[in-house]
């Protein structure tokens, strides 16, 4: 039959003030600690989240899942035209790809007045290249169809990352200088200028904003010749980490001398530093919460201390050790209960508005935390996570129990007679 004064006598000596005032600051210190681990391991794993969720919505929407180019030299007859368009046919019959979209790389060069940046040019179609990527959520709908290619005029436009933009010291209107360098057949290097007007200025706040400008597809075509670009397609597939065994089977369907690279071998040693970084922080803040939860291993035992009058007369009035057991385990596991529930709310009221707190920090400090040419986003994401907020007050929770089941039994220990002689 259950006997309910163990529950009734914790709940009493959870509340009551201690004779000693150290024991009253270290049980309020257990507590505290237990809080404060288990609100920075939910915040930590948020923004682990949020930086993992960034790469996949927003980094991996940018940049290719997967790019198929040719490593022989270029050309621009209508064979080889031809044969980009079997392989695109080759492609779309793939169940697992979503979209297909032509594009140039080259390397060039942006100048107005005095300043010169590097800068790496994708000449794309604009019209396919919404299929491919997000793009079209970053630029104005309106400057992304000025570069539409056109065989009659090719657009002078040309769309810049804001971090480059600045550097350079353009708005959108201005015009910038781009040179574009050209090897001769002697092996000297003969450059081409060419104006192109600022279209629009994209802001992604990702590492693309830095380096990166857009021109059409013929203009970037026209700019260097064939043997010296590359040229290839971007492909987009249904399942983002699917893409290293799609890009295998492709490259399996396509002619000779052409080449797939999928997001892996460009953006995954940070998408495995991302979660790499996510279980050594947790593994890290789950040891905090170890050291809090065996505070109360410390609390408790001087608490034991403080009341080994109570205990005896506990023991002299017919209380069973178990019983005594249990009064303590039931005190341990409310200062338990109420550092985690404390941590929890804390942890989630951090996580949904850290970010809005960062970008504050930020305008009053005037201090930029996180940017773009070394981090991969300059803002701090957070993806607060139903299943992380109860894996880690569980968690918390049965370490700070278990932790409780040392002094209960010390105190179930105590003999009556010892405890009383000096009472």
């Amino acid at each position: 039959m259950f006997n309910p004064y163990p529950l009734f006598i914790g709940i009493r000596y959870a509340g009551a003030r201690r004779r000693s005032q150290l024991v009253s600051f270290i049980s309020l210190v257990s507590m505290m600690g237990m809080a404060l681990g288990v609100a920075l391991l939910i915040l930590v794993l948020s923004v682990m989240n949020g930086f993992d969720r960034e790469m996949r919505n927003k980094i991996l929407g940018l940049v290719p899942h997967i790019n198929i180019t040719s490593y022989q030299v270029q050309d621009t007859s209508v064979e080889q035209q031809a044969s980009w368009k079997q392989i695109e046919n080759k492609i779309m019959h793939h169940p697992q790809v979503q979209a297909v979209a032509p594009f140039v790389q080259l390397n060039a060069m942006l100048l107005r007045g005095t300043n010169v940046e590097g800068v790496l040019i994708y000449g794309i179609n604009p019209e396919r290249e919404k299929s491919v990527s997000i793009l079209a959520d970053y630029v104005d709908n309106t400057a992304l169809d000025n570069l539409q290619d056109s065989t009659e005029r090719l657009s002078p436009g040309i769309l810049l990352g804001a971090a480059l933009a600045k550097r350079v010291g353009v708005s959108v209107g201005d015009t910038v200088s781009v040179m574009v360098p050209q090897e001769t057949d002697s092996g000297r290097l003969n450059p081409s200028f060419v104006q192109l007007t600022v279209a629009d200025i994209f802001t992604t706040g990702t590492e693309l904003d830095q380096s990166v400008a857009l021109i059409s597809l013929h203009r970037a075509i026209s700019l260097i010749p064939p043997q010296q670009r590359q040229q290839g397609l971007r492909v987009t597939v249904t399942d983002t980490f699917e893409a290293p065994r799609i890009a295998w089977e492709l490259s399996q369907n396509i002619p000779y001398g052409f080449t797939t690279r999928d997001w892996t071998r460009t953006h995954g040693n940070l998408y495995s530093a991302i979660q790499l970084s996510k279980q050594l922080v947790g593994l890290m803040l789950v040891t905090i919460i170890a050291v809090a939860a065996f505070n109360v291993v410390s609390a408790l035992i001087m608490i034991v201390t403080d009341k080994r009058g109570e205990i005896a007369i506990l023991r002299t009035a017919g209380a069973s050790p178990s019983g005594v057991m249990a009064v303590f385990m039931v005190q341990g596991t409310l200062i338990a209960l109420i550092g985690t529930g404390i941590g929890c709310i804390l942890g989630v009221l951090l996580a949904i508005s850290i970010t809005e707190i960062v970008a504050a920090l930020q305008t009053l400090l005037g201090v930029q935390f996180l940017n773009s040419d070394v981090y991969p986003i300059d803002y701090l994401p957070s993806d607060l996570r139903i299943q992380d907020v109860i894996a880690v007050s569980a968690t918390a929770f049965v370490m700070s129990v278990l932790a409780t089941v040392y002094p209960a039994w010390r105190a179930s220990r105590v003999q009556p007679a010892d405890a009383l002689r000096y009472e």
